[in-house]
């Protein structure tokens, strides 16, 4: 399906969005659950990842395709390798075979797990034999993505001797690393993360019956401070469910939205986005954003709505997501008339004042580009190609876009 956004306007009344839970969240709650059956969810994410989260844990297939869901690629894997007799295939879209799993695959294999590579050595498809693993040290380098370092920890406290997972370099996106961590305390799970080590006690004990309820997803609102930014001042949207003390690295948008004019106040499980002031031209955005690099996209076509220029680093993963984001960012935001600089982990647009019309918005099957591009439609009109992409994550998004004012027609 691709979309066609008419020059749209916001609604000028009081807004109200419900998130669906977040993605980051749920997968992770889902392993755990399937490890601690004792664990009710509420406000588990409905996004296409986590249904094939559900979907591959309840299985009872040889062969389990994941299609295009990394997290659950990555998670599943550590998992399936720790289940004794049970053997499984995990394979996924053509990008999936493409992503790298080779640093994962190796860690789990020096705890003893029986991994092998059914075509590309490195890459998915991979046949698992689930069997227990009693080894419980490993060394895993720490400037790739954290959903391999969360992955073992996962499954650590399931092992006879739990885990010492020892981090080696820089370490990136700490922020999903201390969310595992901190659902680990939430079950009861002795954990600790101290410098470069990483230790998971075994879990002896059954896990105490509970229900945890997942926080809405931060990476989602992303898309509603990008579209208050790009609105008249006095502009408000109020979103739900979430908390002030969130576990999701992206809650640093509220800080980062700031200078974006974008102010935004937490009361009873909700944020509320104004726009309260105008941006400069002369503002140049410059930002790190190792330890949140799902919102890079937003950020800089945010920029780009604006006309004001930004410096974007601590990117490197995001060569290796759904699409090479940042060559995506620079081919999509250039058709439309602006100028972007990428190396392997950084992103620079200069500031322009032209936006071209019309212009059809590829997706590259990733969520992330579809739902980014989409707050320009309050500047110019633009065409989205496979737009029901976004169901990757937020399968509401265009119907949530409409509700607020958005003129969309599909084609």
């Amino acid at each position: 399906m691709n979309i066609t956004l008419e020059q749209s306007e916001i609604i000028q009344e009081p807004l109200h969005v419900t998130i669906t839970g977040s993605k980051s969240e749920s997968n992770r709650l889902l392993v755990l659950q399937a490890l601690f059956p004792n664990i009710s969810l509420e406000n588990v994410s409905n996004s296409d990842d986590s249904d094939v989260m559900q979907m591959a844990l309840k299985s009872t297939d040889d062969i389990v395709d994941i299609h295009h869901a990394g997290t659950t690629m990555r998670f599943l894997t550590a998992y399936f390798s720790s289940q004794a007799g049970k053997s499984v295939t995990l394979t996924g879209s053509k990008r999936m075979k493409e992503r790298p799993i080779k640093i994962l695959v190796d860690a789990l294999r020096d705890l003893g797990a029986d991994i092998t590579y059914v075509e590309n050595d490195g890459f998915p498809p991979i046949k698992i034999s689930g069997k227990k693993i009693t080894q419980n040290e490993v060394t895993l380098k720490a400037n790739v993505s954290s959903q391999y370092i969360s992955a073992l920890m996962l499954i650590g406290s399931s092992l006879e001797h739990g885990l010492k997972l020892t981090l080696d370099g820089e370490i990136t996106s700490v922020p999903y690393i201390k969310m595992t961590l901190n659902l680990l305390h939430q079950l009861g799970i002795d954990a600790e993360f101290e410098g470069q080590v990483i230790t998971v006690q075994p879990k002896l004990d059954p896990v105490d019956k509970q229900t945890l309820i997942v926080e809405s997803d931060w990476s989602s609102a992303s898309y509603f401070f990008s579209i208050v930014a790009l609105s008249a001042i006095g502009t408000t949207i109020t979103l739900s469910a979430y908390k002030d003390s969130s576990l999701q690295g992206d809650s640093v948008l509220a800080k980062i939205y700031k200078q974006f004019g974008v102010e935004t106040t937490f009361k009873d499980n909700t944020i509320t986005l104004q726009k309260v002031s105008l941006v400069s031209k002369d503002t140049v955005i410059t930002l790190d954003l190792v330890n949140a690099p799902d919102i890079a996209q937003t950020i800089a076509v945010t920029c780009f709505g604006l006309g004001i220029a930004c410096d974007l680093s601590g990117l490197h993963t995001l060569k290796i997501k759904e699409t090479d984001r940042l060559e995506a960012l620079k081919t999509e935001i250039e058709k439309l008339g602006g100028h972007v600089y990428v190396t392997d982990k950084t992103l620079v647009l200069d500031a322009s004042e032209v936006i071209q019309e019309d212009v059809a918005i590829d997706t590259y099957n990733d969520h992330r580009m579809a739902m980014a591009f989409a707050p320009l439609a309050l500047c110019t009109k633009l065409r989205v190609n496979d737009a029901e992409v976004v169901s990757k994550s937020y399968p509401e998004f265009w119907s949530d876009l409409e509700k607020i004012g958005f003129k969309i027609i599909k084609n």
